[in-house]
Formats: C-alpha cells, sequence, structure tokens
C-alpha cells in the first residue's frame, strides 16, 4: 500500500507540473519536440563513433597485412583504408541503422550493423571482381570484422548509457495508456519494471463512467479523460506516446478516427495485442483477405532447436565443472568445516513433466533445516507461495556467502549432465509449491527447470508471485537458443549484485 501510494503522488505531480523531473508542457512550454531534442545527438554520436571504429579497424588491418618490411602494400588496400570510415557509414545508412525506431531497445539494431556489415563484404568482392582490383583478400577479412565487432561493442556501451539515464528519470517520453482498468494497471506495471525503455506514464483514458476525470483511478494512476478525450488530452498536455489496448469501444473506425486525429500531434500511437508476454521472434503480420492479421506462432519446444539445446546445456555443464573443479574443492571443504552436517543439500524437486528428481547444492543452512519450515512460515519474506526470510536463522555462516553470489548452486551443473535440469530454464519447485500452482504455471513443466533463469535475472526473492509466473510463462512461450544466451549473458550481473539472493 506504501508503494502504491508513493506511486500516485509522483505521477500526480508529474501531471501537475512538479516530480520527476518532469513538467507538463502547458505550463512551461516544453512539449514533445524540447523531449526529444537528445535523439537527434545520439544519432549524430553514433554516426562519429562508427566512422571512428571503422577507422581504427581499417588501420590494424592494414598494419597486421602490411606492416611487415618484406610485404609490399598496393595504392588498392591503402586507398581502400582511408575511404572505410565514409564508406562504412554509408553501408549503415543503407541498413537503415540510424533509423531511431530501431534504436534504444531490442536486436534490430545489431541485426542491421551486421546486416550493413555483409552487405559491404558482398559490395566489395563485387567491384574488385568487376575491375579486377588487387583489394588484398587478407586486408578486407581483417578489417571488415573488425570494425563489425567494434561498432557492435560501441553501440552496445551506448545503449547501456542510455538506459542508465532513464532508469535515474531523464530522456523519457510521457505516455498515457488508453483501455479498460485492468489492461491498463498492468501495462503499468510493466513499463515501470522496465524504465530503461523510455515510457513515463503520466496518466490515462478509461472508458466512460469507470472513473472520474482528474481523479486517481487505481494503481496510482491520474485518468485525464475518457475514450472520446484521448486526442485531446494528447493536445493538452503534448503527450509524446500513446499506448492502446484491446477494449471493445476502440473497434477498428474508432482506431482509425485516433488515427487521424493524432496526425496533428508529434506524438506516436502503439497498438498492444492482448497476448503481450510473445516476443517478435513469434508474431508475425500475413495479409489473409486482404486484412493484416496477427499469427501466433507455436513455441519451439521439441525437434531439432531442442536437442541442440541439450547437446549444449550437457557439453558446457560438463566442461564447466572439470573448470570449476578447484573451486567446488575449496567450497566443500568450506562448507564442511563451517558447520556439522553433510556437504551436499540434496532435496526432491520438480522437473519437466511433473517429474521430481534429486536437486543437488551445497548445504548453506543448519542440518535438518526444511523441517523447520512450519515454524517460520508465518514470518515468511516470500511472495505468499514461495518461502522465503531475508534474515534466516536456519543459514550458516559460510552458507550467507554461499547464497549471496549463487555459489550453493554450483552443484547443480551435476543435475544438467544427468538431465534432470537445463542451463538455463523456470525455477526448479518443491512439490508443497506445485500443489498451490493455477493453470498457467502448469506451463513451466513443458521445460526443464534452469540453474539460471529469467526469475533469477529479474530480482528473484524479491519479485511478487503474479511476477513471478509471468516470467515463467514468458520463458515457456518464447524459449529460443538465443533468449538462453541472452539470460546467461545478464546472470553473470546479477550474482555480482546479488540483488534479490537470500
Amino acid at each position: 500500500m506504501v508503494v502504491a501510494r508513493q506511486k500516485a503522488v509522483r505521477k500526480v505531480e508529474a501531471v501537475r507540473g512538479r516530480g520527476w523531473g518532469f513538467v507538463a508542457p502547458r505550463l512551461r512550454g516544453e512539449g514533445t519536440s524540447a523531449r526529444r531534442a537528445w535523439r537527434s545527438a545520439y544519432v549524430r554520436r553514433l554516426v562519429a563513433v562508427d566512422a571512428l571504429v571503422a577507422a581504427v579497424a581499417a588501420g590494424m588491418g592494414y598494419l597486421v597485412r602490411f606492416g611487415s618490411a618484406d610485404v609490399t602494400p598496393s595504392h588498392v588496400p591503402f586507398a581502400f583504408a582511408l575511404l572505410m570510415p565514409a564508406v562504412w557509414v554509408v553501408a549503415m545508412l543503407v541498413a537503415r541503422a540510424y533509423e531511431q525506431r530501431f534504436l534504444w531497445v531490442g536486436p534490430e539494431e545489431f541485426h542491421r550493423v551486421t546486416a550493413a556489415a555483409v552487405l559491404m563484404l558482398a559490395a566489395v568482392g563485387t567491384v574488385s571482381w568487376a575491375f579486377q582490383l588487387d583489394v588484398a583478400r587478407g586486408f578486407v577479412v581483417l578489417a571488415l570484422p573488425l570494425a563489425t565487432v567494434f561498432t557492435l561493442i560501441s553501440r552496445y556501451a551506448q545503449r547501456r548509457a542510455l538506459h542508465r539515464a532513464r532508469q535515474h528519470g531523464t530522456r523519457m517520453q510521457t505516455t498515457i495508456l488508453v483501455g479498460h482498468r485492468g489492461g491498463v494497471a498492468a501495462l503499468d506495471e510493466q513499463l515501470d519494471r522496465e524504465a530503461f525503455h523510455g515510457y513515463r506514464v503520466i496518466g490515462c483514458c478509461l472508458p466512460a463512467g469507470q472513473s472520474g476525470a482528474g481523479k486517481d483511478a487505481f494503481n496510482g494512476i491520474p485518468v485525464l479523460g475518457d475514450l472520446t478525450q484521448v486526442a485531446a488530452v494528447v493536445k493538452a498536455y503534448e503527450v509524446d506516446t500513446v499506448a492502446v489496448l484491446p477494449c471493445p469501444e476502440l473497434d477498428g473506425s474508432e482506431l482509425r478516427r485516433l488515427g487521424w486525429e493524432l496526425e496533428d500531434t508529434d506524438a506516436e500511437l502503439l497498438l498492444a495485442p492482448a497476448v503481450t508476454e510473445l516476443v517478435g521472434s513469434r508474431v508475425r503480420i500475413r495479409p489473409v483477405c486482404g486484412l493484416p492479421l496477427l499469427h501466433m506462432e507455436r513455441p519451439e519446444l521439441r525437434g531439432i532447436r531442442r536437442l541442440t539445446k541439450e547437446v549444449f546445456d550437457r557439453t558446457s555443464a560438463t566442461l564447466g565443472l572439470l573448470f570449476l573443479a578447484p573451486v567446488l574443492v575449496a567450497v566443500a571443504l568450506a562448507v564442511g568445516l563451517g558447520s556439522r552436517g553433510p556437504v551436499f543439500f540434496r532435496q526432491e524437486r520438480v522437473g519437466r513433466d511433473g517429474r521430481t528428481f534429486s536437486m543437488l547444492k551445497f548445504r548453506s543452512m543448519v542440518v535438518d533445516a526444511d523441517r523447520m519450515v512450519d515454524d517460520l512460515a508465518d514470518s515468511s519474506d516470500g511472495n505468499g507461495i514461495l518461502f522465503k526470510k531475508k534474515v534466516d536463522p536456519r543459514v550458516t555462516r559460510v552458507g550467507r556467502m554461499l547464497r549471496r553470489y549463487s555459489i550453493d548452486e554450483l552443484p547443480q551443473l551435476i543435475n544438467v549432465v544427468k538431465g534432470d535440469m537445463s542451463l538455463v530454464g523456470p525455477r526448479p519447485p518443491l512439490q508443497r509449491e506445485v500443489d498451490k500452482y493455477g493453470y498457467d504455471m502448469h506451463r513451466r513443466f513443458l521445460v526443464k527447470p534452469g540453474l539460471t533463469g529469467l526469475w533469477q535475472v529479474s530480482g528473484r526473492s524479491d519479485l511478487s508471485w503474479d511476477e513471478s509466473v509471468r516470467i515463467d510463462v514468458r520463458y515457456v512461450e518464447n524459449w529460443s537458443l538465443a533468449f538462453d544466451f541472452m539470460i546467461l549473458w545478464k546472470t553473470a550481473g546479477a550474482v555480482l549484485r546479488g540483488s534479490g539472493a537470500y
């Protein structure tokens, strides 16, 4: 309740012209153009950095290929090395890697950088063949991959800097949500959780009769008008983005009219699908009978992709056990000497298809700690289903350090090798937790539980039960090898931060 009340105050103050660093444009004369001024500077910086890294890559490629005294450089590679920054930027322009709609978030920006590199390689090969030019293949093979890697790294670094700025409330775009109360509240919470996307919700428009305009409707979101007043609200507050959720009042003709009304403003119109937990790889717009219909592909849970995941998991876990063997031995000695009891803790968990298995961990608690759960249940800091305590009297001194950095979970690599678990997947639950699951949560049993997963990189024990359900279902619905690699990449940062680890 306290958090919701604080959130309400922040949003009401934002609309009134105070708080969160946002001043209503009708009071200060600042609108969408002023709030988007940083975008042009960001793109100009991308161009400059891309040219710089291309020059560095060309210089390195030229020195490696022709740096030796006994190698006579050709004039063509030297000229190409000088022109490469300009040619590289032109390739990015052709690949549309500077268009703002592909920047800030998502993988599309990086896909376009890679496409530009492939395009440039094909162009160089074609031109050199057509005009019989001696381009020096060794130079091209070195310079182009270096330019691609340097560009991807620089763009990732600039994006991370932008995300950090947005986490501190700058470089945001004001947003109003349009739809029914339940959908508006859910989308508002999603945008709050992922502030790095840059959407700051300042209010909503609801169907007439659901709540009076100007009053706090729910969830701390001010109601600025009804569904017929969206365009007027946008003009009054110079709103940057309008996010429309599915509702029967806004059918095709009404949405078309809303789009026409917003053409006189600078606002972007976003339409949220009814199924919001699916990533782009499973959603396609295809024409059917002259209509652009949204197709939802089946989740990829079987076949060659699952076999690839199995091979990758078991091979990586085996190599991990061999590489970490000295660490595992040292931790085992610390656990054995730190308190009375076995080094390993075994517990029955529920895996794929509802089958149980014995999960291994380094013991981080006193002996028979699981039998003390009932006595501590009333003081749980968990989310109602998952039992957790921030200050757990059962945890040993060595165990606190192990749990802080998730070292106690390393023996689960053995479970991965055996095939009970995967490197990435939903959290392995206890049977007593499964007994309380609803229908949606049983989707998690279509895949193996994981050593890490969205739960671990999204806050772990700090998550509410609804959030835990959402991210588990999201993983199952959107599983892919690329998704797994992204989670593995984020796991390192989550482990070092230790947030939610208790």
